[in-house]
Formats: structure tokens, sequence, C-alpha cells
């Protein structure tokens, strides 16, 4: 069977060489070629030390130790209470009332840990408390990916209509949003149910995120529209430029919604509340404030340990994504 390069039996290839073969000569150079090196000049090795001031031995030293010290001042502002919060989980109670920056003065009391997850029912509400971040999650890549695309890649005739729409959004408070939303979950129009005590009545409103939007579509944006023309004449659809080059370039994007998407969801405090009042499907934020008054210090914090684990993890994982730029690293693949 003779392969084409543009249709074959199994549907339509796009790939990266077929993408760059078809991009005019002179764009190619324009966005592809090599940048020319800027000459250098007194203005590029200047900065608020000149060359001549950092030689000095007493200049460079002054200057590396004001940075270590801002380095560490930093590391303890940013780091001490979650380090602190790991220690006073496994410490004694009175030893956290008595002398609570000592470092384990009587002992460790692990046992601290083990009752906030099973005494109090730990594990119930963390496992709902995953339930609700991964539905929110799934709900805002389901609209805010398409809604970028939509809105930066296909660009219909009322494009500009419904971004500004999603603009106008952000200028309305939250708060004002409650009871109409709270009274939609109640009676959900044209289906008469009650979405209220289930995961659902969370998961659907933080489906639409004007801020995710904008940002996944000035991401879009960002992406070279040679790409997407290709794409066309190779004779691509919409569907398929989108499942097949623009998800493939999207990973940072992606990772950096899923985190905001998470983290918002694992701290968020009042809508839950509002809306899921029975404690067996209570996610950790809501659930805990109730119990401070009922159980040991030492448990509680360590069932505060406990609930902070998954956001810092989440985190550590994906802060490479905030780092990468919107580049073409990865190519395209059909």
């Amino acid at each position: 069977m003779t392969t084409t390069s543009t249709r074959s039996d199994a549907g339509v290839a796009v790939t990266a060489d077929a993408v760059l073969d078809t991009v005019p000569a002179p764009t190619r150079r324009r966005r592809f070629g090599k940048k020319k090196p800027a000459a250098a000049g007194p203005s590029d090795e200047r900065g608020i030390i000149s060359t001549n001031e950092w030689s000095r031995r007493g200049i460079r030293r002054s200057a590396n130790g004001i940075q270590i010290t801002l380095l560490v001042l930093l590391a303890i502002g940013g780091l001490g209470p979650i380090l602190w919060l790991a220690k006073a989980a496994i410490t004694p109670t009175q030893d956290t009332l008595r002398t609570p920056m000592a470092l384990f003065p009587n002992g460790f009391a692990w046992d601290n840990v083990s009752k906030a997850w099973t005494t109090i029912g730990l594990d119930v509400q963390f496992m709902n408390t995953v339930w609700v971040a991964l539905g929110v999650l799934v709900m805002q890549l389901v609209v805010t990916m398409t809604a970028g695309y939509v809105l930066a890649i296909l660009k219909p005739a009322y494009a500009k209509v419904l971004n500004a729409l999603v603009l106008a959004t952000l200028f309305v408070p939250s708060v004002v949003l409650l009871v109409p939303l709270y009274l939609t979950i109640l009676d959900v129009p044209f289906l008469g149910i009650s979405l209220q005590n289930t995961f659902w009545a969370v998961w659907l409103p933080a489906g639409a995120n004007a801020f995710n939007i904008l940002l996944v579509k000035r991401f879009f944006e960002n992406l070279p529209p040679e790409i997407f023309e290709a794409a066309r004449t190779e004779g691509a659809g919409s569907f398929r430029i989108f499942w097949q080059i623009v998800l493939p370039l999207s990973k940072p994007i992606i990772g950096v919604v899923s985190v905001f998407a998470v983290i918002a969801a694992w701290k968020d405090f009042l809508w839950p509340k509002l809306v899921l009042a029975l404690p067996e499907v209570q996610p950790l934020s809501v659930r805990l404030p109730q119990l401070q008054q009922t159980i040991d210090l030492g448990t509680y914090l360590a069932a505060l340990a406990i609930s902070t684990l998954v956001p810092i993890v989440l985190f550590i994982i994906f802060q490479g994504l905030f780092l990468k730029s919107a580049g073409m690293g990865g190519a395209v693949k059909g």
C-alpha cells in the first residue's frame, strides 16, 4: 500500500516534519530560524553592582552575605510554619502547650497520627476531599481547555462577546453569587432535583473558572498559528487539531491549571459547608474546624499535618511546569 503524506486509511496523520514542510520558507526562517546574537554593550554588563565594583572583595562579600541572609529569612518564613506543624504533629500535647518551640523535650508521640487517622474518622474525610478535588480538576480541565481553544484558536464571530462576558465575571464578588447558586443547587432548573449533600454540588459550579479560562486562552494565543494552518492544509479537523496538536503542546498550562484547581478545592470552606451538610460527605476543610473543640490538641495538629500533605506533594511534583515557557519543545506527534 502506498503511503501518502496527507491521508491514509487510518485517518489524517499530522507530524512535526509535515507541519514544518508546509510552512513557507520565509515564515520558517522568521519563526524557527536562529536569532542573531545581540551586540554586547556596557548596558548588558551592568546591574545594581557594576563589574568593576563586583571585582572588589569587600563589595562581593557584602552582596553575598545579604543574599544568603535574605534566602535564610525567606526559607524560615515560608517553611517555618509547615515544619513546626510537622513537629507538633508527633509531639505530646503537654510539650506543645508548655514549650511550643522546643524540639521534642520528652520524646515523640507517634500515636497522634494513628488517632487522627482512625479515631476521628479522618480516613473518610480525607477520601471525601480527594474525590472533591478530583472532580473539580476534571470539570475545570474540560471547561477551561475547550473554552480557551474556542476563544483563542477557532475564534467564532461572537468570540469577542464571549471573552468580554468571561472577563466581566471576574469583577463580580463571589459572595454575591452564593444565594442564587445555592437556590439553584437546591432545585436544579428543568430537572427538578436537589444536588445538596452530593459531590456534584461542588463539582459543577467549580467548572466555570473565569481566571483559568483566560489563562488558558492567553497560552493558546502564544502558540505559532502556522502550525494550525499547516494542520488544516493536511486535512485535520478542529477536533483532531485540538487532540493531536493543542493538547500535546499544553502540558505546562495543564499542570498549572491542575495545581490551581486541586489546591483551591482542597482548601475551600464556605461553599462545601453550605452544600455538604452531612458529616459523611464533608471534606477536611469543613470537618476539621468542627472537631477542634472535641479532640486532643496533639491529635488535632496531626490531622492538620495530614491534610496539608497532598497540596505540598502536588506542588513539588508540578513546580517545574510553572517555570516552563510555552515553547515548542516536544513537537507534534500524530
